[in-house]
């Protein structure tokens, strides 16, 4: 699989970084340990049409893949966020379906951005 560096821009994340490489690999190694739990935690809220818990889950996804400048996640995250902030879950698992192809783009994109940082 190609990867597509348009999903996110490595400059406007290592200004983000002040330039601190280090500190980049570091989010990225968390964010690639973290994602799985909070997308399960994601997934759990939807089928159990929990709003408070994807309401929170969705948040705190979000607010990790922030520091990437991934759009595609952040707004996929952003909705699911806003349906359980709203307590209408119509349309989540459809919502979780586009986060969960975001999520599965990105992550080997951050992974060969973490290891031509580190080399």
């Amino acid at each position: 699989m190609a990867i597509s560096w348009d999903v996110i821009d490595v400059s406007e994340v290592l200004e983000r970084m002040d330039g601190d490489k280090e500190l980049l690999c570091e989010l990225v190694e968390l964010f690639l340990e973290e994602s799985p739990s909070m997308l399960t935690d994601i997934r759990g809220a939807v089928a159990q049409q929990d709003t408070k818990a994807l309401e929170y889950s969705a948040h705190t996804l979000k607010g990790a893949v922030g520091n990437f400048g991934a759009k595609n996640v952040y707004e996929a995250a952003f909705v699911l966020e806003q349906a359980g902030r709203a307590g209408n879950l119509s349309g989540t698992e459809a919502a979780f379906a586009t986060l969960e192809k975001a999520l599965q783009e990105l992550e080997p994109i951050l992974s060969s951005l973490s290891m031509e940082i580190a080399a």
